[in-house]
């Protein structure tokens, strides 16, 4: 049997010996990246292929004859032509739940980074600007407490869910649109998505992108949203229309943090390029999964949804 991992480079260091254990396994073939013209070559001779982003289409799937198992090293199934893989008898696995803590840690990283200045006074001490000053404070840029505030989710699944927790913990008043109309919730108050964008003071998003999804937030319901205001998304890119945000930014006082960009990664040509600069944008590099325990959680699940699929399946 042979393995072929397609981009081990997105989970960074990851040692992948223990899928050897299983005696039917001969070849394990990692490549860090794989482009689209090298798909097919990589996975036309593989009977598991693991992915995390690259694409797996019905094409390279009719002409995979050996393809039994494609798992996907994430939540996300999107990459992967279901409907084909169902048809071809190809099982199609993903991991949820494994990067919960992560996402909701990086969410209020990104959320207070923005909202103390950080990137203004930690500058400001090294510049030695503090060391010349007669004062031993600076505050210039004025902060607010998230305690007492409104607080509104957009996507209410697990990872949303625990960001309620989190900010009620803060002292945050919860609220929440649900994308899907399924998730509900008796903790947190359920509102209409322009009755949340109109009336909380920072807006985190944390839906996947979809028909319903997909430029939810844009410059008609963006207006809606009152100054000083924050907006994040750690959910996907696209859900916000990228180039009314960049308008948004440049026009107005709101703060926006974001980890994921509708094409990644950044392109010069994305509306949110040439606003960079601009203090009331934080972009991090689709880093909010990425927790050292997130991905050995991650990879725990891998190695173990393998394992039960070679068990079950003769080879």
């Amino acid at each position: 049997m042979k393995i072929t991992i397609l981009d081990g480079e997105t989970l960074g260091e990851v040692d992948f010996s223990p899928l050897k254990r299983f005696g039917e396994v001969e070849t394990i073939e990692v490549f860090g990246q794989t482009f689209p013209e090298e798909t097919f070559d990589r996975i036309v001779d593989s009977d598991i292929v693991i992915t995390n982003k690259v694409v797996i289409s019905r094409k390279m799937m009719l002409k995979a004859s050996r393809l039994q198992l494609i798992y996907i090293t994430a939540t996300g199934m999107n990459n992967v032509d279901l409907e084909s893989a169902k048809e071809f008898g190809i099982a199609v696995k993903n991991v949820a739940g494994y990067s919960t803590e992560s996402v909701v840690q990086h969410t209020f990283a990104t959320l207070f980074h923005l909202i103390e200045k950080l990137n203004f006074y930690g500058d400001f001490v090294k510049s030695g600007e503090w060391t010349k000053s007669k004062l031993f404070t600076n505050v210039s840029k004025p902060f607010m407490e998230i305690s007492g505030k409104r607080f509104g989710i957009i996507g209410l699944g697990a990872i949303g869910r625990r960001i309620g927790e989190v900010a009620e913990a803060f002292g945050c008043e919860v609220v929440y649109y649900s994308t899907s109309n399924q998730n509900n919730s008796n903790r947190f108050q359920k509102l209409n998505l322009e009755e949340l964008l109109k009336t909380s003071e920072i807006i985190s998003v944390h839906a996947p992108l979809n028909e319903k999804t997909a430029g939810l937030l844009n410059s008609e319901n963006m207006k809606l949203i009152k100054d000083g205001s924050v907006i994040l998304n750690m959910g996907r890119g696209g859900i916000i229309d990228e180039a009314d945000l960049s308008e948004v930014i440049e026009s107005r006082n709101i703060l926006v943090g974001l980890d994921v960009i509708s094409k990644e990664p950044i392109s010069i040509e994305n509306p949110l390029y040439k606003v960079l600069k601009n203090e009331n944008l934080f972009i991090t590099p689709h880093i909010a999964w990425t927790s050292i325990e997130a991905r050995e959680r991650l990879l725990s699940a891998v190695i173990s949804g393998i394992k039960d699929f070679i068990s079950q399946n003769k080879f």
